[in-house]
């Protein structure tokens, strides 16, 4: 079975690839003060349980992805992120939204993240998108200048 969804601004979102993996640690490093490195994504891109969506053009040119993880009913976001020159597009919206397609062929029927909660971006994203709060982790996220943020937890039913 082929997986497709359009996404805006003339990208498509198709599953992710072994030979992207670096590519999604070059944006990931992008947007994250600790990005993962190449092999982190290799190694997801070879479970069955944490499938990867990237927005890609026709010639395949990666503006962004998302990364999830299934666990029988449950779903976890593991981490998504956009090239900085395709912010603004909505990547991030059809990135969740085809990732809630896809769940609905899975026994998942939750998704939980977590966000830093001075990404007011990401969490606007997030609640519009039907994530709600639902607790906090203190010291979370360390940042470049030495000191850590605070993570909401959020979760969203996939219906």
């Amino acid at each position: 079975m082929i997986k497709l969804w359009m996404a805006p601004a003339g990208l498509h979102i198709e599953p992710g690839r072994m030979a992207d993996a670096k590519d999604l640690a070059r944006i990931h490093s992008l947007g994250f003060y600790r990005g993962w490195p190449t092999g982190e994504f290799e190694r997801f891109l070879a479970e069955a349980n944490t499938p990867v969506y990237v927005a890609c053009d026709a010639k395949r040119r990666i503006a962004g992805f998302a990364l999830i993880r299934v666990v029988e009913d449950e779903s976890e976001l593991l981490t998504i992120a956009v090239d900085p020159k395709w912010r603004g597009k909505h990547i991030g919206q059809a990135l969740l939204r085809a990732v809630f397609d896809d769940l609905l062929l899975t026994p998942a029927r939750r998704m939980f993240l977590e966000v830093s909660e001075e990404n007011a971006a990401a969490i606007k994203l997030y609640t519009r998108e039907g994530f709600a709060t639902i607790s906090t982790r203190k010291g979370y996220y360390a940042k470049a200048d030495g000191s850590q943020a605070t993570a909401l937890v959020m979760a969203r039913d996939l219906g």
